[in-house]
């Protein structure tokens, strides 16, 4: 675990607000995301589910996207991760995958909207990611 770094709270501040935002009438489970990049500039992104339950996208993928869609290809900083509960969310297998394919030693910050908070890196979550270099 990782000490949070300066400006990561207003990361999870963006993240909190694009969680705010999250289309959830399903499973009623919110989660905003925000990754910025080293020249700080920050994408957001939330949950968007579907009734079609494989076709719901989740808020780090969709931040992940929107900085890809804005050209933002490289050089991440870290992403936040914010949930409305009583313990703190970890990205699941896809959205791992996902953000390996652009920042497989990104940290990762992890909180709630009551004020828990922990860091981490990608690395710890994902060690041994599916990635080009790393095929046999």
């Amino acid at each position: 675990m990782e000490k949070l770094a300066p400006g990561d709270e207003d990361l999870i501040r963006v993240a909190a607000l694009a969680r705010q935002r999250a289309y959830a009438p399903y499973s009623k489970y919110k989660v905003g995301a925000a990754i910025r990049t080293k020249r700080n500039k920050i994408y957001s992104g939330a949950n968007v589910e579907n009734a079609s339950y494989g076709l719901t996208v989740c808020a780090e993928r969709c931040a992940v996207w929107a900085a890809v869609a804005a050209g933002e290809t490289k050089d991440y900083d870290a992403i936040a991760i914010v949930i409305d509960d009583d313990k703190l969310p970890t990205p699941c297998g896809a959205c791992r995958q996902v953000i390996a394919e652009f920042a497989p030693d990104l940290r990762v910050v992890l909180a709630t909207t009551a004020g828990m908070r922990k860091a981490t890196t990608l690395t710890a979550l994902l060690p041994e990611p599916f990635l080009p270099g790393n095929l046999v």
